[in-house]
């Protein structure tokens, strides 16, 4: 075994999936919730399961909560390893997360946090994610992408070393962050005891309101775990889906995409 290859302990830990799905994309123009839209003929929150299932997640915990039937709905019949979780208030992302320890009690694996709403996921980006978190026996790993216009997405900024820093929210961010073009695309990867542990100490950020996952990784690396970077995502697959004219241009890639691996 080389070092650059996870030990055999490492890569039979379970692996779940938390997919969060349980807003209502204002945006969109529509009453349906945003991971019900279409994308390539199907519900978009439907692309992401496939991901997640095709990348080796046992567990799928689904996060509901606006229209919280419907998004139920899009995984009819096709949701046999489907667990939902409402999320009665929508408090941020860290909140999502937070209300999903209950179905997580027992569990000693490691945990995908990925949005509902990015159907354009590779399970081959989820793997190399993956590799490396087990490889580095990191208690967080982030996949990132570089892009020519970061405007939206959370910074990811670096430490002296090159390795994580935090992330920092556009919101909260300086000028010179604001420049940085290497950005969190809502893929991570946390060892679930950690996870839950520092979302028991997560406060509301003081500008946005809310709790956000996003602070967990320097939580982590604070406290003295491993916390990964891998630039992975191509940038094509991040674009984000927050009106019709971003669904029209993911629906566009996607059947691009499928046309040419002939799916």
């Amino acid at each position: 075994m080389t070092a650059d290859t996870p030990s055999s302990d490492a890569a039979a830990r379970p692996l779940a999936a938390i997919i969060l799905a349980a807003g209502k994309g204002t945006r969109m123009q529509s009453d349906l919730p945003k991971v019900a839209h279409e994308v390539a003929g199907r519900p978009m929150i439907t692309w992401v399961v496939d991901a997640v299932r095709r990348a080796g997640a046992s567990r799928i915990v689904v996060v509901v909560g606006h229209a919280a039937d419907v998004v139920k709905g899009c995984l009819a019949g096709d949701d046999d390893d489907v667990e939902y979780v409402l999320q009665a208030e929508q408090l941020g992302t860290g909140h999502a997360v937070m209300v999903c320890e209950p179905a997580f009690e027992g569990f000693e694996g490691d945990v995908l946090v990925l949005a509902g709403d990015g159907p354009l996921i590779r399970p081959s980006t989820i793997g190399t994610m993956l590799e490396r978190h087990r490889t580095d026996g990191a208690a967080a790993t982030l996949a990132t992408s570089t892009v020519e216009d970061p405007t939206g997405y959370g910074r990811v900024v670096r430490d002296a070393d090159g390795g994580f820093g935090a992330i920092v929210e556009q919101k909260n961010a300086t000028p010179e962050q604001l420049a940085i073009r290497e950005i969190y695309p809502s893929y991570a990867c946390f060892d679930a005891a950690a996870m839950f542990d520092r979302l028991r100490r997560l406060e509301k950020d003081p500008v946005g309101g809310e709790y956000y996952v996003t602070e967990l990784p320097a939580m982590l690396k604070e406290a003295g775990r491993v916390v990964s970077v891998v630039d992975a995502v191509p940038p094509e697959d991040v674009l984000s889906i927050n009106t019709p004219e971003q669904l029209a241009e993911v629906d566009a890639i996607m059947r691009r995409r499928l046309a040419e691996v002939g799916e």
